[in-house]
């Protein structure tokens, strides 16, 4: 005949070993869901300067009549450079600053016109900074002629 004690003491250690077993893994899912979480955080976090990429919409004397304009921006660590329309018409960004408070952006570039060269002065405030496609809203101007800007990250 068995003992009951030492029935009742292999029931004990086997739901000792079941229980240190279950804490084990339930640690390794507990540290591979807090390596998911932060992955997903850095991965969204290197994004990198907000005005860096393609910039699509449109700037015009009204709203009623406006022209296509595509910028194409980069952060190289130091600066911000790029191209407004790029292509056959192409100007290079020569100057462009933002300011992190209020997010306001200023950018310069030399158009050549067919009476020559025009300066052209793009002011604006980034809104939905959070958003893969924020937009910059604001105003472009050069010697004749001035209007609303509206262009967003693609």
């Amino acid at each position: 005949m068995t003992d009951p004690v030492a029935g009742g003491s292999i029931f004990l250690a086997r739901s000792a070993r079941l229980g240190a077993e279950l804490m084990r893994a339930l640690k390794i899912a507990l540290a591979v869901f807090v390596a998911c979480l932060i992955g997903s955080a850095l991965i969204s976090a290197q994004e990198g300067h907000p005005l860096k990429g393609s910039w699509l919409g449109t700037w015009g004397p009204a709203k009623t009549h406006s022209n296509d304009i595509v910028l194409v921006l980069n952060w190289d660590g130091k600066a911000i450079t790029g191209t407004l329309n790029p292509g056959t018409d192409d100007a290079p960004i020569k100057n462009a600053t933002l300011n992190p408070d209020g997010w306001v952006v200023h950018l310069e570039a030399d158009v050549k016109d067919k009476s020559g060269m025009l300066n052209y002065v793009l002011d604006g405030k980034i809104e939905n900074l959070s958003f893969q496609n924020r937009t910059i809203v604001g105003t472009w101007k050069n010697q004749r002629e001035s209007g609303q800007l509206k262009i967003s990250r693609q």
